[in-house]
């Protein structure tokens, strides 16, 4: 694990739309953010254009080189991609942040028979991966508007540490990240994101958010 509060963070879908939004303002923070794509030369040229604390490479080879890896892709590819980095994040903290959309009806809630990505990710990872659920509910506009979203992250994961860990990472790019408890609970927010997509569409706005009130 990186020291003082900085970690090598590995973005599988690096190029995508919460993917490099994410790597902006984690690299503005002072943490190395390696993109992860299928394609290394797509990794490495969109790397180019984030910063010399940026690097490109193929999604193996960057979640072996990370501390800490976000999971970032389309829940299409989501267990491909898991079943190819499995062997080289071996005790290392994953943060899903895959969302079960399926197309076309994207704004109606249409969660996994294990219950939701993390779920499935924590049971093809294994118990020697730290799964932890996450940005799901984050507005990748807001994320490239160059600041903060003015947003909630709920996180979720079955071990305190590692939620702490994200947690942080969390209010590095949103107003705050929130303890969500079990990593069981990600379906609330994997499911709230149909209903925000919804929303968005119904009130012709770009990113609509949640904010968790009554907190100190």
């Amino acid at each position: 694990m990186a020291h003082s509060g900085k970690h090598t963070i590995a973005i599988l879908g690096g190029t995508g739309d919460l993917g490099s939004g994410l790597a902006k303002l984690w690299l503005a923070a002072g943490h190395t953010v390696l993109i992860g794509s299928r394609s290394a030369a797509k990794a490495r040229d969109f790397a180019k254009e984030l910063g010399d604390a940026a690097q490109g490479y193929d999604s193996l080879a960057a979640a072996k080189a990370a501390d800490i890896i976000v999971l970032a892709v389309p829940f299409s590819s989501h267990d491909a991609t898991i079943i190819e980095i499995k062997d080289v994040v071996q005790g290392k903290i994953v943060v899903d942040a895959a969302v079960p959309l399926v197309p076309p009806k994207v704004s109606t809630v249409q969660l996994p028979a294990e219950g939701s990505a993390a779920q499935i990710a924590q049971r093809l990872l294994g118990d020697g991966v730290k799964v932890v659920s996450a940005f799901h509910n984050v507005s990748a506009a807001k994320l490239h508007a160059g600041d903060r979203a003015d947003c909630d992250v709920l996180v979720f994961g079955n071990e305190k540490e590692s939620r702490e860990i994200v947690i942080a990472l969390a209010g590095e790019v949103a107003t705050r990240g929130v303890d969500g408890g079990v990593l069981a609970n990600s379906a609330a927010a994997e499911a709230l994101t149909s209903v925000l997509i919804g929303i968005n569409r119904r009130y012709k706005v770009p990113g609509a958010s949640i904010r968790i009130t009554g907190l100190p």
